[in-house]
């Protein structure tokens, strides 16, 4: 089943800005098979939902283990692509 998942990451850090690149960063590094998206707001993950889950328990888990941070997920079933999206990174 294909998904699509927007979070938002809040690292409770002064480096907060620091914290979001470097995890945004780590996701575009490690998972090339999965379509991932930036915005001002938030990050845009596209795929298999298996993947996508599988990617998003191991990577918040290292980054919860590391630093105090929270995270809100969206998901929902399919690839709901907005038109015009931009694969920008920060």
């Amino acid at each position: 089943m294909k998904a699509s998942i927007e979070l938002s990451l809040y690292p409770l850090s002064e480096d907060y800005k620091v914290r979001i690149i470097q995890f945004i960063n780590r996701l575009k590094q490690n998972h090339k098979d999965v379509d991932i998206h930036v915005n001002g707001m938030s990050t845009q993950i596209f795929g298999d939902f298996e993947v996508l889950m599988d990617m998003l328990k191991n990577e918040l888990k290292a980054e919860l283990e590391k630093h105090r941070t929270m995270a809100v997920l969206k998901i929902g079933d399919g690839e709901l692509k907005p038109e015009g999206i931009s694969k920008e990174i920060v």
